[in-house]
């Protein structure tokens, strides 16, 4: 990993877009549960974010594992790319509140050659506007479609690529999945429909985030979601493979 560590724990933000537990604003972006003791992260994306309340599941890491806790706000519509936010403009308002350590972008798996160069065009866009409040950007890798496996390794180039152009963290939960795969070929990450995550993948992912941020070893935290307890550490050791390998901070 690379880069200088985050000197603040930040907080993790998930909008709703007609599935959140939260009712969303007219302007489809959901306050958080930061609090002054803690640190703030805001969470732009769709609803690979939103999903099974990922923001939800890093405060509580946050409150089991020690440390600053981390709050959460976020601006999510389904289907949204990072130029779909920057065009609708909910996004630049939050960031342009200010009070952020890190920003945290997300779009699909942009695993084709136009989609690379969409994700890395509107990121350095976002990244204007988050140095200018202060805050660091980060990239949260996601995962091609269930058809599509052979393009793990295009999402992952992709979201490194976007991540290292502004110097920013990358949260590798792509490849995560991978590490977990590699231990169990049987761990349910894809939902019914063969792209969301299951809970446990949202889950893994919270567990990613987590350590990025806080810097603190994902090993022993509680499962947040019904597992056995050798899925859940599982989970963990993969979590900590794929940060040590791909992760920034």
């Amino acid at each position: 990993m690379r880069n200088h560590i985050v000197s603040l724990i930040v907080a993790a933000v998930v909008t709703s877009c007609g599935s959140s537990t939260g009712a969303p604003s007219p302007t489809g972006a959901t306050g958080g549960s930061g609090t002054a003791a803690g640190v703030r992260v805001l969470f732009i994306g769709n609803s690979l974010t939103e999903a099974n309340g990922l923001s939800g599941m890093v405060e509580t890491l946050s409150r089991q594992g020690g440390g600053t806790p981390i709050g959460t706000a976020s601006v999510v519509s389904g289907g949204f790319s990072l130029e779909d936010h920057w065009n609708q403009g909910t996004a630049q308002r939050r960031i342009a509140e200010g009070g952020w350590s890190v920003v945290v972008l997300q779009q699909g798996p942009s695993s084709l050659p136009e989609s690379q160069v969409a994700l890395r065009e509107w990121t350095a866009r976002f990244d204007t506007a988050i140095r200018a409040i202060g805050a660091r950007t980060a990239l949260y890798m996601v995962w091609p479609e269930s058809n599509r496996r052979d393009a793990f390794d295009a999402v992952s180039r992709s979201y490194a690529r976007a991540a290292e152009d502004v110097n920013g963290m990358l949260f590798p939960v792509g490849e995560a999945w991978r590490a977990a795969w590699r231990r169990d070929p049987a761990v349910p990450l894809y939902g019914p429909d063969g792209f969301h995550p299951t809970p446990t993948a949202t889950y893994l992912a919270a567990l990613v985030i987590y350590q990025q941020i806080s810097g603190r070893s994902p090993l022993g935290l509680p499962a947040l979601t019904e597992m056995p307890s050798d899925r859940a550490r599982l989970l963990q050791e993969a979590a900590q493979e794929a940060n040590a390998q791909f992760g920034r901070r």
